[in-house]
């Protein structure tokens, strides 16, 4: 695999006055930038593979949620939701003067990708939704609930590593020790002093297990929000969230839409596969076309 280009290490500050941490891989400012937003308990490192790929040609920003990487825990774990998410990447745009931009949302990032399009959809110019949709699959919500919040310290990376093949073993079926060794080393914070530890806040689960309310995410709606501007949907041919059903209805229901099925993956691809990067790259010529 590309190394992964030099970044810096940014930071904002939300509403409520956390200090929010992003990387920031230099590319031009005359094109949007691609804002990428990881999964539930995932983190800015999740998007090496992306900025090795697309750093230099395009500015290229991964973001830390709250509580994750190294972003603030929030001392409220009821804030640990897609409007709160919204909220903290507006205030990201306004502080760096973006207008708007390419969102790449993986699992949570793409719920986020919507919820914002619904409020505020003059500051996506395109979005790739990863494996995520307005229906999601209950029994991919079972298996995250097992494991969600858990608590784990390793000796090891390689024990991670062990630990996360295990528990991984049918969304990445094709990976051997050096793809999990990699996959997990984008997973903790720690060193090899002290031990390894997934690298964000265990209250997620509290708000990722409480009922949801109906009315704070009309899924089918707020993808309609994503209307009239470019939209690829990225989908795990073996994943247990986004059905092929919905995908495909997604995509249907979109007047500018590509819908990609990476094979041999569950969820969520991780934009290792080169079918990943080729479906973004389609959609940044796309991007360019339409503005």
């Amino acid at each position: 695999m590309t190394q992964s280009p030099a970044w810096a290490d940014r930071f904002w500050t939300s509403v409520d006055g956390l200090k929010l941490h992003y990387r920031d891989y230099a590319g031009p400012h005359e094109r949007p930038p691609i804002l990428c937003l990881p999964a539930l308990t995932r983190n800015a490192a999740d998007y090496e593979a992306l900025a090795a790929r697309f750093a230099g040609e395009w500015r290229v920003l991964s973001v830390d949620f709250r509580g994750r990487g190294l972003s603030d825990p929030d001392p409220d774990p009821a804030n640990y939701r897609p409007q709160t998410y919204v909220g903290d990447i507006l205030k990201l745009l306004d502080q760096l003067g973006i207008a708007d931009a390419l969102f790449v949302g993986t699992s949570l990032g793409g719920l986020v990708t919507m919820a914002l399009a619904a409020s505020d959809s003059e500051r996506i110019a395109g979005a790739l939704l990863n494996d995520i949709g307005p229906e999601i699959e209950l029994a991919g919500l079972e298996r995250i609930a097992t494991w969600v919040g858990q608590p784990a310290h390793f000796k090891t990376v390689a024990e991670a590593a062990a630990r996360v093949a295990q528990r991984n073993a049918a969304v990445f079926p094709d990976y051997g020790g050096q793809e999990w060794l990699r996959f997990t080393r984008r997973l903790l914070r720690g060193d090899d002093d002290n031990g390894w530890d997934f690298a964000y806040d265990r209250a997620i689960a509290r708000a990722f297990t409480a009922p949801a309310d109906p009315a704070a995410f009309d899924g089918w709606a707020f993808l309609d929000a994503l209307g009239g501007r470019p939209v690829t949907i990225l989908r795990g041919e073996l994943s247990d969230l986004l059905s092929a059903d919905t995908a495909r209805r997604m995509a249907e229901r979109l007047d500018d839409c590509e819908l990609v099925t990476v094979p041999r993956v569950g969820h969520a691809p991780t934009f290792d596969e080169p079918e990943s990067l080729a479906a973004l790259e389609r959609l940044l010529e796309r991007v360019l076309a339409a503005a």
